[in-house]
């Protein structure tokens, strides 16, 4: 990106036409010069409050690029945009904290490496044991990880450490079409493929004691990361939204820079209708990553009998959410749309759990496959409406990557480095190739900087299941 098109507003933060971008010198400059092109779009759309933004992570997207966050007003004419939130609904990071350290699982990694292959579903199309009838599954859309603990996959005590407690109101699954749901059936407790894993990792830094302490993080304790959403539900209503907002939009007479941005008003018939089909996919999402973490529990019980798996958080990155924020000096109701961003409030927020107020929301920015990745906190003063960056974000295609990679060699590589991959696809190991993502840890020094969260852990992977 031509940074001689931007104003330097801070040493981390960039103004260009109603649209700011966050990050250093370094990263804006990397950056795809369709990265401007899109937010400045953004920034176009009818009742925006304050700038279109990304963050330090951002690349091109549909519409939206991705690390793009957007706040709109409902009774300004507001709009709400499928691109906006992405066709991968609410994917976001289940964290668990375990009791176990890096002495323990050491002498087991292949075995347990294996077993989590085995018993955690993952890759293009793939089910699970979980077969739903349609009726089963509108129910999931209308209680998410409620279901799933009422169902006996974990219990209530996971609910509190999750967003929303597991389950967003609103969600209408009468929006949601016949092909989306079948979609699902037999999706529920699958990771997916792509940039979706499994990921068991280590403490091996602290660079906050009393976040970390609220965390419960101590060096050398093991954590596993799930990274996935809402599966064939989530991308087939992102599919379907696109056409019915066009259409709305044309009816509208909205004048549109870019047809990717197909968005109606909030308070229109076609707004409302993406909101209650998006609100039933998150609900999928949240209901996804909870069976999933009680997969992991059953898998680390056989090899570690006794041992623990505790959710620290749970937060999504490819949603719109409905929230109060003081902007002007006045409170405002807002639909905040964070696509390749995540929630990160501060301190003392009401909506996030009791034990985290004094340090801020924990926010997880993950690596790609082989490198670390970051837990951080919610900042007071945070510019961007509470939001930070969610990972390391792409720095090339997946084509790109395809032509420079191969899946066997960098997993033989990796695992020479001690780091295990279980994978049913090499391509799909070739195409998330560490290199071509971002330097995480500069993403997550520019997020800090930038005052979006602070850094207060970093995990190195061990082990990654992918599909």
């Amino acid at each position: 990106m031509d940074i001689k098109k931007l104003r330097a507003i801070t040493p981390y933060s960039w103004q260009a036409e109603g649209a700011l971008l966050y990050g250093s010198h370094e990263l804006i400059s990397e950056m795809d010069e369709k990265v401007l092109e899109q937010i400045r779009n953004v920034a176009s759309l009818p009742g925006l409050v304050g700038y279109a933004m990304t963050m330090p992570d951002a690349h091109w997207g549909y519409g939206f690029p991705i690390g793009g966050v957007a706040a709109f007003d409902a009774d300004a004419g507001g709009i709400i945009s499928a691109g906006g939130v992405g066709f991968d609904i609410s994917c976001g990071i289940r964290c668990l904290r375990s009791n176990l350290s890096i002495e323990d699982i050491g002498p087991v990694m292949k075995p347990l490496a294996d077993s989590l292959y085995r018993n955690i579903p993952a890759g293009v199309g793939e089910e699970g044991r979980i077969r739903l009838s349609v009726s089963e599954l509108d129910q999931v859309m209308h209680q998410g990880a409620q279901w799933a603990v009422e169902k006996g996959y974990g219990d209530i005590h996971d609910l509190e450490y999750v967003e929303e407690r597991g389950h967003i109101g609103g969600a209408v699954p009468e929006s949601v079409s016949v092909h989306a749901k079948n979609r699902q059936l037999g999706e529920m407790g699958t990771l997916g493929s792509g940039n979706h894993y499994l990921e068991i990792q280590v403490v091996d830094e602290i660079y906050d004691m009393e976040a970390a302490r609220a965390y419960g993080l101590e060096k050398g304790r093991i954590l596993v990361s799930i990274h996935c959403g809402s599966r064939g539900l989530g991308h087939q209503i992102g599919t379907d939204y696109l056409i019915l907002l066009a259409k709305a939009a044309n009816r509208l007479g909205l004048t549109l820079p870019d047809r990717e941005l197909a968005c109606a008003p909030i308070h229109s018939a076609e707004g409302r209708q993406y909101i209650g089909a998006m609100n039933a996919a998150i609900n999928i999402a949240l209901a996804n990553r909870q069976i999933l973490a009680h997969l992991a529990r059953e898998t680390f019980e056989r090899i570690f009998p006794g041992s623990r798996l505790d959710t620290l958080f749970d937060v999504s990155h490819n949603t719109c959410k409905v929230e109060k924020h003081l902007f002007e000096g006045r409170e405002r109701t807002l639909h905040i749309h964070r696509k390749g961003a995540t929630r990160a409030f501060p301190p003392h927020h009401p909506d996030i759990p009791e034990r985290y107020r004094p340090v801020g929301q924990p926010v997880i920015i993950g690596g790609s496959m082989g490198t670390g990745s970051y837990i951080l906190a919610g900042n007071s003063g945070n510019p961007a409406f509470a939001s930070a960056s969610h990972g390391a974000g792409r720095a090339m295609s997946r084509k790109q990557a395809l032509k420079r990679w191969n899946g066997r060699q960098l997993i033989d590589e990796l695992a020479e480095k001690g780091i295990l991959i279980r994978t049913r696809s090499m391509r799909g190991a070739a195409e998330e190739a560490p290199g071509a993502y971002k330097d995480v840890d500069r993403v997550s020094i520019d997020t800090e900087c930038a005052n979006l969260a602070r850094r207060v852990a970093h995990l190195s992977p061990r082990i990654c299941v992918k599909g």
